[in-house]
């Protein structure tokens, strides 16, 4: 049996099992209690170590790491493209962003592409977005902008397949500030923030009046895509909840900022108050889901599209290889997801739209690049694989590849992140030994004691480039003994 067949068999048995434990609490064969409804709690640039069960110090998400506890939490997640527009392009269709091309912001994802809500829509869900979009508008700087909805309402058919519900703004940072703004329902309409609401708040009111008005005729799915903790553009600073900085003052500095330039000095108070404010906003919709009796019936996953570096690694926040640009959170609860259990296993943004997918019924397709993340949770996956593989845009054309072990990153000389797509040729960027350098602080791609060692990265990298579609490149060594 070839893997795709071994993942619909596990998919189909996850989803009768649920099924029967769902039939067994007394609900009706027919409507909700059939399949579960899908929340996709995503947040904007949030670094894995902000929360408690991955080691943060100050109690900043008390709501997600009951979450964890009730659930699973995967140890090492990570992004497939540390940059807004792409990820979401990944997560939407289960393709690495080169295959969309969108492979950089700015350029709107093909209004042919098939994604997660098209599938469960087919399957018979409700399908609901609610936030930041950021795959409308398709621009680049110096040249005539071709679609430009950033601050527009956007019109049904670059909306992904949302038909149900939908209340967003293709830019919510060009929109919105912490404590002001507007996004645009279903029919374009402008939809203004309460006055003086936080951001995170107001955006929870508006699901929360979603989760109230179902009719559970149907199962739904809702993303609700915050724009938190992302800096705000236009004022140049990160802005978390009034009363941030004094609060979250008293931070243990992450290892990786640790006697580096950049801007976090200034900015990790509110960041981390941002961060706080998903948290009680994460509490509210699981209360809520209490309330209306859909709590057990109701798969939850958290998640970011990349992390935060607080322009230590390069000019801005993230696009480079390093974990504080790549490695997210990911928590999920709810049928499929339950008992406490951590998986040690590397997983990838390129796993959560089959995981979706699966959580619906529906089989994974063969144009998604990743894989189901509920055998993992329940310890059934095999061959699992021992790597996630990273594209890197605008500050570069990067490719990396994230081992337990080992980080190892190439970067196209003469390529211009912000407007190639790819390369045939790479030259040896980085590489970290993140068993003894956590933190990342000696680059040991010229050490000519790890030839072998960068040898077979390369190999691998390459194989996860050709396996995304991408044509075999060269790959150059960085000199140094090479």
């Amino acid at each position: 049996m070839d893997r795709r067949s071994l993942e619909r068999v596990l998919s189909l048995t996850l989803l009768l099992a649920s099924a029967a434990s769902l039939s067994s609490m007394g609900w009706a064969a027919e409507g909700v209690g059939e399949r579960p409804n899908i929340i996709f709690f995503f947040s904007d640039q949030q670094r894995w170590d902000t929360v408690g069960c991955y080691g943060q110090e100050l109690p900043l998400t008390p709501h997600l790491d009951r979450m964890a506890a009730e659930g699973v939490r995967f140890d090492l997640a990570f992004t497939c493209q540390p940059v807004c527009g792409p990820a979401r392009s990944c997560l939407q269709t289960g393709k690495y962003a080169t295959e969309t091309g969108c492979f950089r912001n700015g350029i709107a994802l093909p209004t042919d592409e098939k994604t997660i809500a098209h599938r469960l829509s087919e399957a018979g869900y409700e399908v609901g977005y609610l936030g930041k979009w950021h795959l409308a508008s398709t621009h680049a700087r110096g040249a005539a902008v071709d679609v430009n909805y950033r601050t527009e309402p956007i019109p049904p058919s670059r909306r992904g397949g949302y038909k149900d519900f939908w209340l967003a703004s293709d830019i919510l940072e060009f929109t919105s500030h912490g404590y002001d703004g507007h996004m645009f329902d279903g029919d374009m309409r402008k939809v203004d923030f309460p006055k003086d609401r936080y951001r995170v708040d107001a955006q929870t009111d508006f699901a929360l009046d979603y989760l109230r008005t179902r009719d559970g005729k149907r199962p739904f799915f809702l993303m609700i895509s915050y724009i938190e903790p992302h800096h705000q553009n236009d004022h140049g600073h990160f802005e978390g909840p009034r009363g941030s900085k004094q609060r979250f003052a008293d931070y243990k500095l992450p290892g990786d900022l640790v006697d580096m330039k950049g801007d976090w000095q200034r900015e990790f108070p509110d960041y981390l108050g941002c961060i706080h404010s998903l948290d009680e906003n994460l509490g509210r919709v699981r209360a809520e889901l209490k309330k209306l009796g859909l709590a057990d019936n109701t798969v939850i996953l958290y998640s970011s599209d990349h992390g935060c570096h607080f322009r230590t690694r390069n000019g801005e926040y993230k696009r480079s290889c390093h974990e504080s640009s790549i490695r997210v959170p990911m928590i999920a609860y709810g049928p499929g997801f339950r008992g406490g259990r951590v998986v040690d296993e590397l997983v990838s943004l390129i796993d959560v739209p089959p995981t979706i997918l699966a959580a619906g019924g529906v089989d994974t397709p063969d144009s998604m690049r990743g894989r189901p993340l509920q055998p993992l949770a329940d310890g059934t996956a095999t061959d699992w694989p021992e790597e996630v593989f990273v594209q890197i845009s605008e500050s570069q054309v990067g490719r990396a590849v994230r081992t337990k072990k080992w980080k190892y990153s190439v970067v196209a000389p003469g390529k211009s992140g912000g407007r190639d797509g790819g390369s045939d040729r790479y030259v040896e960027a980085f590489l970290y030994d993140l068993e003894n350098d956590p933190h990342e602080r000696t680059n040991l791609v010229r050490d000519a004691d790890l030839i072998e060692v960068r040898r077979q990265l390369a190999v691998t990298l390459n194989r996860r480039m050709t396996e995304a579609g991408e044509a075999e490149p060269v790959i150059e060594p960085a000199g140094g003994g090479s």
